[in-house]
């Protein structure tokens, strides 16, 4: 930040201002003021150059190459600082640079280390991508900083322009990264050491588990979130990350001085003027929010995109579509055809769970107006909106109804975000598609906990089928389409639909979806110690309001502040964590009758298949054990089972304990906690065949010690619900023979995303049962890059390749070309 393009040609180049000067002083009599700005404009030319091949140049070195220019550089730097005096400027320049060698020379061999085992943890050879991967990556982007840096103060410490105070903030900041880097290093040497072969999800004993994650969130993360903000991402990127940033702190200052922070408005969001100048203080007042504040503060950040000015903004720079419509569904329950005998029908019910029957809303949105979208059956759905709640342009004539429809579920962690928030890339995908598109806004956490939002979600997607001639669609083709929570869901409507016996859709595309919902650790999940947009502590938080498991009174300042709505706010979380137990019979009739389509032996099924599934399960004999085999369950035992028999395959039911309240103390990682002593050693010993061992003992080495944080007590709820072992909440989790149920699934990624590895390892799952399934790695983007879709080049690239990915599913079967 600061930078001029003098400096950064400088460090680039490696010129020293000597030779500058005497070339001024050779020709400085006869130079004419436009020989002096044509060599300006010539200098910014070729600096612009040099800086977009940097990147370039830099992921050709190799590590070590890296390591040692660095390393010498540091030196360089130290010896000529030492020279220079008592004084504190240059004594804190010399131990920023002795820590830079410091912090270089041990992190090398743990980089190599990774880098030497990460092919291991690819879906395949033409997709490596893993968070091992990304973590190294992410540290190379850090030492690549410093290199640069480096180099720009060898060259210009002796000239009288060289700005001291903001070189020494810039390497200060960026070892601080540096060192939290090598600390998430040797978490993810822990994790290769406790995990199965090919694992990325933590699997070591449960105390292990809850040591691992109570040391990880007391590492310090400010320094991620001042200068070296977005540093791993790509140039275009980091202004909008800035931004979010300075809005961020400013709306959580505005947010504590009123009750529920609801009425906070846009301009709070440009009058953080002081957080802009002074990046550590940012720095620290974001990790603040982040790891103190609840759900509801980042319910109401997240829907800012909603207020009408923004929202207008907005849609004005999004595609033009004739048709964008709000529809509410009555809930009221209808039949469908099952897909194995149209003849026999299966009802389905409204949404029912935590607050009953409901309407449930969902956009259509159409670029051109077809059969069926203006028909009075359709208009007596419409719910206003006010002044754009009907985007209907008069047409001579309507287009045919197409062949094709596109089920949309949006992101927003399970707590925030409406299709409103979504609606700009959605009208783009309408008009590159042809085709209508339905967004579903379902009810949102922690006031409708899971299975509610699932219910809607299935219900919506059933009535567009069943209605899809009311959508201007003939429902030939259907697209299942979603990111982040929205992939989840997604996922988990096809699983349903494929318990219902009714036509499941003919393909997924999931953009950067969330399978595993477990507080669990991998090692993309460790790079949220870092991500501006999903740190840690906000992915806990989304993840137990979805579980209906929000944490209790902290009794910390922040929700003092918040008075008699924060008290209202809690009581009404425990009210619906309360409720949650009454999904119990829900949940054992899918996980039930997903087990007894499994049996060969048949059943006469034109009676119970007319009764609701709910009603049909509670008929079905309990486990006779009355144990919860979910309990025991790993990906290491799902995974590994492709070739195992139906009748390996673990009974799914979830019994009251199960779905009872859980503890602080419940910390769960997919773990094994009926594993002896001596399975432990075991691991233990074959953990020392590549020299790991000591980090099952302690995380790190006994000569390290990383930075902590200095903000209080983190917040963050170190426990588990149970219920997030349900595999229509974690679809990783699912049996083969549910996921043998999905249609083809298309998965993009990102390789800088702390859910990457939900990602890879749901891909490895579905290609081990010879499922069709295609993961697309995007690089240097942050999680939910379709909303940003429109900021720059590389977003857009990614937008369009969802896009690609949707038509693919959209084409009825037959030649088509390859995945792009």
């Amino acid at each position: 930040m600061g930078r001029d393009p003098g400096e950064l040609m400088e460090s680039a180049w490696g010129a020293g201002p000597a030779g500058a000067a005497g070339a001024a002083g050779a020709g400085g009599a006869l130079a004419s003021k436009r020989d002096k700005e044509g060599s300006k404009s010539r200098s910014r030319r070729r600096w612009r150059k040099v800086k977009a091949k940097a990147p370039v140049l830099l992921h050709s070195m190799d590590l070590r190459t890296m390591t040692q220019s660095l390393v010498t550089l540091a030196e360089d730097n130290m010896a000529f600082f030492s020279s220079q005096g008592p004084g504190e400027t240059a004594r804190r320049l010399l131990g920023v640079f002795a820590g830079v060698r410091e912090q270089a020379l041990a992190l090398e061999p743990a980089l190599g280390h990774l880098l030497g085992v990460a092919h291991l943890f690819d879906l395949d050879a033409e997709t490596p991508a893993n968070g091992y991967r990304s973590l190294v990556h992410t540290a190379r982007c850090c030492l690549a900083h410093l290199l640069h840096k480096s180099r720009y103060v060898a060259a210009n410490r002796r000239s009288i322009f060289f700005r001291t105070s903001h070189n020494l903030a810039e390497l200060e900041a960026y070892l601080a990264a540096l060192t939290q880097l090598r600390a998430l290093t040797y978490c993810a040497q822990r994790l290769l050491a406790s995990n199965q072969p090919g694992g990325l999800f933590f699997e070591g004993d449960e105390g292990l588990a809850a040591d691992f994650l109570r040391e990880y969130v007391t590492l310090h993360k400010g320094c991620f979130y001042g200068r070296c903000l977005g540093f791993q991402f790509t140039p275009a990127i980091r202004p909008f990350l800035q931004t979010i940033s300075i809005g961020l702190v400013s709306f959580g200052e505005h947010y504590k001085r009123n009750e529920t922070g609801l009425s906070v408005t846009a301009s709070s969001l440009f009058t953080g003027g002081r957080f802009a100048i002074d990046p550590e203080l940012r720095g620290a007042e974001f990790e603040r929010i982040t790891q103190n504040l609840d759900v509801h503060f980042w319910k109401a950040f997240w829907n800012i995109t909603e207020i009408e000015v923004l929202s207008s903004l907005a849609n004005m720079a999004s595609a033009t579509v004739r048709v964008s419509r709000l529809l509410s569904l009555p809930p009221e329950a209808f039949e469908m055809p099952l897909t194995a005998d149209p003849k026999l029908m299966v009802t389905i019910s409204p949404p029912l769970a935590h607050t009953g029957p409901g309407p449930v809303l969902v956009r259509l949105i159409s670029y051109d107006l077809r059969e069926g979208q203006d028909s009075e059956q359709l208009n007596s759905l419409v719910k206003s909106e006010g002044s754009r709640s009907l985007e209907l342009w008069p047409r001579p004539q309507q287009a045919p109804r197409s062949p094709s429809l596109v089920v949309h579920i949006h992101g927003g962690g399970f707590v925030a975000q409406t299709s409103k928030s979504h609606e700009p890339y959605l009208k783009s995908w309408a008009q590159e598609l042809g085709v209508p598109i339905l967004s579903i806004d379902y009810s949102l956490a922690p006031e409708a906990p899971f299975p509610r939002a699932l219910e809607e979600c299935f219900y919506a997607y059933c009535w567009a089928v069943k209605h899809c001639a009311l959508l201007g669609s003939t429902g030939e083709r259907i697209c299942l389409a979603g990111d982040s929570a929205g992939g989840n869901l997604c996922f988990t409507v096809s699983l349903r639909a494929a318990a219902y016996g009714v036509r499941v859709p003919d393909g997924i595309m999931a953009a950067y979806p969330a399978t595993m919902l477990q507080f669990t650790a991998s090692p993309s999940r460790l790079l949220s110690l870092m991500d501006p947009l999903l740190p840690l502590s906000v992915l806990s938080k989304c993840v137990s309001a979805y579980a209906g498991a929000e944490t209790e009174d902290h009794s910390n300042s922040d929700q003092k502040a918040l008075g008699m709505m924060g008290l209202v706010r809690r009581d009404t979380a425990l009210l619906l964590r309360d409720l949650r137990l009454g999904a119990s019979s829900w949940l054992n009739s899918f996980l039930e009758l997903s087990g007894h389509k499994s049996q060969p032996k048949s059943v006469p099924i034109a009676e119970p298949v007319r009764r609701s599934v709910s009603e049909a399960a509670l008929a079905q004999p309990e486990d006779p054990v009355g144990t919860d085999p979910l309990k025991s369950l790993t990906i290491h035992d799902l995974s590994l089972r492709g070739n195992s028999e139906t009748s390996d395959t673990p009974e799914l039911s979830l019994s009251d304990e199960t779905l009872g309240p859980s503890t602080p103390s419940d910390v769960n990682f997919l773990l094994r906690p009926e594993d002896t002593p001596e399975k432990v050693e075991s691991q233990e010993e074959m953990s020392t065949k590549d020299g790991s061992s000591s980090c099952l003992s302690g995380t790190f080495p006994e000569d390290f010690l990383p930075r902590r944080s200095s903000q209080g007590p983190t917040q963050i709820p170190l426990y588990s619900s149970p219920i997030a072992k349900n595999p229509f909440m974690s679809p990783l989790l699912a049996p083969d023979s549910m996921l043998q149920t999905l249609p083809p699934v298309h998965i993009v990624a990102c390789a800088l995303d702390p859910i990457l590895d939900d990602s890879v390892m749901f891909a490895r799952r579905l290609r081990s049962l010879g499922k069709p399934v295609t993961l697309r790695v995007v690089e240097d983007l942050p999680h939910g890059f379709l909303s940003l879709a429109s900021l720059c080049r590389e977003t857009r690239q990614a937008a369009a390749l969802c896009v690609e990915r949707i038509r693919q599913i959209l084409t009825p079967p037959g030649p088509a070309a390859p995945p792009v």
